[in-house]
Formats: structure tokens, C-alpha cells, sequence
């Protein structure tokens, strides 16, 4: 376990310091598993940054891309462009998973206890959703109970479906172990993951490794800036963010202020097509204007 100061301290490091951490990480991580590891590569910034850490040292690796058929046209462009990269695909596209499970709102946390509320058989665990444990922990928060009856399924499970499994059955074929570019400042779970198991999950069904996990976005631009990286052009048509276009996870966060736009009203602007497609056909449209965001 890593103590919450611990973890703060780390995030000020000056970035030399930085990468002398992670790319230690990564040398124990290609060492407990004799070099059978891989680069989970989005094609965004954070894995951008990883790639070229990665590489500086093992020049080889591997990285391995999920082509789920909802990253930015230039992404997948961008992706192209870098060698030694395999493409994998879901089994199942994206339509059928909402229609199957759900759509991705809020977060994955809400959204998996939604999904809990309505379909578990189990009386303790939908209770200890709704209310809480004794101690009061583990409930949807209140602001999001009006959710339970939204006349739409939702669901967490997308990213299961779509990018976590084509990746397990990569990983059961190669015997492979992937490094992974997220860091603990973009969720509270991913936090809880890093205090928990530090930059190498070496534990577990699925070990991993997240030498980025300490760093902030800050890093990555100067990273990228010094070590005069290439990028996928989407960062330059106004996105922070690089993940699935129709995802609905952090929407509600998007827009800072009431000058700034979500995700979706630059979609409007940037891919016409694929935001008609994703509003009108998804039918992500009447879940924006149930959860008041607009498009």
C-alpha cells in the first residue's frame, strides 16, 4: 500500500525525476516477466509518451491497438503512422453492446451500480447499492438515484467488451503483459488502484504495469515537448481527451465553464458524420438530454 502523501509527494517531482521512476518501473516489469511484455497504445497522448519510454529502452516492444470503431478518424491515422503497432478488433460492435447492456454515462462507477440496482437477484447487494453498507459505503450517491428509472439501460461494461477482451485473448495467446499509460489523477479508481499496487500490479489474474501512474498532464505535454514527439492532430482541434467518440463517461465535466464546449458540441463541429450517427442512430441524443447535457 502507498499512503495518500506519498503519492502527492511523487506528483511534484520534477519531471527528470519522473522519468528515472518510471523507466525503473519498467525494467522490473520487463524483468519479471523475461521480456514477454507488450504496450497497451491507444494512439493518445499518455500512450504516446509511454511508447517512447518503452522504447528508449526496449526498442522491440511490441504495441498493441484496439481498433473498436469508436476512436477519432485521426487517431487512427496517427496510429498508422507508428511502427511495430498490432490491430485488434471486438467481437462485438458498439450498436449491440448498448443495445445488450447499456450506454456509458457518468462513470464507470455509477454506471456499474446502476446496472447492479436493476439486474442483480441478490437483495444484500442491491440494498448496500441503494443505501450503503453499516458504515454507509458503497450507495450510488443521491444525485444520480433519478438514473435508476431513465428509460434507457446503462452500463460499465462497454470497455469490457470491446477493449479488455480482445486484449485477454491477445495476452492467453502471447503470454504477454501490457503496459498501460493511465495515471491516478484521472479517477478516483484509478487512485485507489496505484495506492493499492503502486506502478506494477505484479498480483492477480491480470498483472500490469502503469509507470505513468504518478505523473500529471502537465508531464506529458513537457515530455512530449522536449523529446519533440509526434501526435494524433486531434489535440490541436481543441480535445483534452481521445477516448471512444460516443462514450458518455465525464461528460457532465466536460465543460469548465459557460464559454466551453463537451465533447459532443465539438463533434458537431469537427466529425458532422460520425456525431449524426452517434445522436440520431445511437441514440445518444435522448441520453444527453435526460442527464441535462447539452449537443
Amino acid at each position: 500500500m502507498i499512503d495518500a502523501r506519498e503519492l502527492i509527494r511523487r506528483q511534484a517531482l520534477p519531471l527528470i525525476e519522473k522519468i528515472r521512476w518510471a523507466k525503473e518501473r519498467i525494467w522490473d516489469f520487463h524483468d519479471v516477466f523475461g521480456g514477454m511484455i507488450y504496450i497497451s497504445f491507444s494512439g493518445g497522448k499518455d500512450s504516446t509518451v509511454l511508447l517512447h519510454l518503452v522504447r528508449s529502452i526496449f526498442p522491440q516492444t511490441e504495441g498493441v491497438f484496439v481498433d473498436t470503431g469508436l476512436e477519432y478518424p485521426e487517431i487512427k491515422v496517427f496510429v498508422r503512422s507508428i511502427e511495430n503497432i498490432t490491430w485488434l478488433k471486438p467481437k462485438m460492435p458498439f450498436n449491440k453492446v448498448v443495445d445488450k447492456y447499456g450506454y456509458p454515462i457518468i462513470s464507470k462507477e455509477t454506471a456499474s451500480k446502476i446496472d447492479e440496482i436493476r439486474n442483480t437477484k441478490s437483495d444484500y447487494l442491491r440494498n448496500k447499492r441503494l443505501f450503503g453498507d453499516a458504515n454507509g459505503n458503497g450507495k450510488i450517491s443521491d444525485k444520480w438515484k433519478y438514473l435508476i428509472d431513465a428509460p434507457f439501460k446503462i452500463s460499465a461494461r462497454c470497455c469490457s467488451v470491446m477493449k479488455k477482451s480482445p486484449l485477454r485473448i491477445y495476452e492467453t495467446k502471447t503470454k504477454k503483459r501490457p503496459l498501460i499509460g493511465t495515471m491516478a489523477i484521472e479517477s478516483s479508481l484509478r487512485k485507489m488502484a496505484y495506492l493499492k499496487n503502486g506502478c506494477n500490479a505484479l498480483d492477480g489474474l491480470h498483472p500490469h504495469s502503469q509507470p505513468l501512474s504518478f505523473w500529471l498532464e502537465k508531464d506529458i505535454w513537457e515530455y512530449i515537448k522536449i523529446n519533440n514527439l509526434k501526435y494524433s492532430k486531434i489535440y490541436d482541434m481543441g480535445y483534452d481527451r481521445t477516448g471512444c467518440m460516443f462514450c458518455m463517461f465525464g461528460v457532465t465535466h466536460d465543460a469548465s465553464d459557460l464559454f466551453s464546449k463537451n465533447r459532443f458540441e465539438k463533434m458537431k463541429e469537427t466529425h458532422p458524420k460520425e456525431y449524426n450517427y452517434c445522436i440520431n442512430k445511437l441514440g445518444c441524443g435522448k441520453v444527453l438530454d435526460y442527464i441535462n447535457v447539452n449537443y
